[in-house]
């Protein structure tokens, strides 16, 4: 029979509340109660933090390597066991590898690196995520443009097959990709977003009642909020159901733009790091400045993990500490229809979770389990 254990912070984050004075205990990998200190078990092991915040752990759905791994270049398990233990140290338990447009045979060799992954043990991978490449020449950013082209169904049809159980995401133009093509995808049970594209407002306000489920990187490669041409940003904001996600490192958006975004979607807007690491191989050489890449001088990723895009909602976006925890894990979630099991700090959940330090000083983050 399995042990339990008790896990006494100074605050606990449950994904709704804040409690004090309370212990989580898990067994099995899973929350089996939260209760009162004073409750405890004599005799049960505690692990107490009594100067830190215990939270959901974070979910990353866009990241593209680490530690000078680019997944599109090395396609392997290594890369992803690093990938791992890069988003860990960021307080990701769970992240969704991305490979940008790319050669299918790319994408191919990535999802069976998942699979083999997977079938060695590996953990906190939940799968890949495709952006691109059918998204729009126009707002292609740093993507390849030769690679970039409009599917038919048959194409989108033999992706799928390919990455059944493995691809997780898709991040598609809703211009070049009819609802016929969403609907298919959905079938297959893939998530799909909205991104890198030159959608009009009307073009994608009928994508979203068409079913596609959020936008990638809000505002970054896709068509801006004007007051004549509301665009895909205004699209996003304007809906009811969609989500968005936002790379909060400062350079990919200003912070004040984001806290516009966060005043209107609300919990509608989730964060991801968007993060690459170096390289001089393949279609994409991300070059380190300061503390963002370029790939031929256009800004191509962030090296930003979780914890910093946390940090960075808090202390330089002004969103309250307990929608910004929910922005990193409840929220991405619940995009991935996961928020039975991730997101929060309940009886019957995952134990997963995230230790910060109450004053938000340090680096990292700990990642408990």
């Amino acid at each position: 029979m399995a042990a339990f254990k008790a896990f006494i912070p100074g605050k606990l984050f449950t994904g709704n509340d804040w409690l004090y004075n309370h212990a989580v205990i898990t067994s099995a990998d899973k929350i089996t109660d939260v209760i009162p200190v004073a409750e405890l078990p004599p005799d049960i092991e505690k692990e107490v933090h009594t100067n830190s915040i215990l939270a959901p752990a974070f979910i990353d759905l866009q990241i593209y390597g680490a530690y000078d791994k680019l997944l599109a270049v090395y396609p392997n398990t290594e890369s992803l066991s690093l990938l791992n233990t890069y988003c860990n140290k960021g307080g990701a338990a769970f992240c969704m590898p991305t490979v940008a447009t790319n050669k299918l045979s790319v994408f191919y060799t990535c999802m069976d690196a998942v699979r083999q992954y997977w079938q060695q043990g590996g953990n906190g991978i939940a799968g890949l995520h495709a952006e691109g490449p059918w998204i729009s020449k126009e707002k292609r950013g740093a993507h390849i443009e030769s690679l970039v082209y409009r599917p038919t169904i048959n194409e989108v049809k033999e992706f799928l097959e390919y990455g059944k159980d493995v691809l997780k995401i898709i991040t598609l133009a809703p211009e070049t990709c009819n609802k016929d093509i969403v609907k298919l995808i959905h079938d297959y049970g893939v998530k799909v977003f909205a991104g890198h594209s030159n959608a009009d407002y009307e073009t994608a306000m009928q994508a979203f009642d068409d079913g596609i489920d959020a936008v990638t990187h809000l505002y970054n490669a896709m068509s801006p909020l004007q007051h004549r041409n509301p665009g895909l940003v205004g699209a996003a904001f304007n809906h009811k159901k969609v989500m968005a996600s936002i790379i909060a490192d400062g350079y990919h958006v200003d912070y004040a733009a984001i806290s516009i975004a966060h005043k209107i979607m609300g919990n509608r807007l989730f964060a991801i790091t968007d993060a690459v690491t170096g390289t001089t191989e393949g279609y994409y050489k991300h070059t380190l400045e300061g503390d963002r890449y370029t790939a031929d001088n256009i800004l191509s990723g962030s090296a930003l993990n979780m914890y910093k895009a946390f940090n960075n909602l808090v202390t330089h976006a002004g969103i309250d500490v307990a929608d910004a925890l929910r922005m990193c894990s409840l929220y991405p979630a619940q995009v991935m229809q996961m928020d039975d099991v991730y997101g929060k700090i309940a009886k019957g959940y995952s134990a997963e979770m995230v230790l910060l330090p109450q004053g938000f000083e340090n680096d990292e983050a700990v990642l408990l389990s």
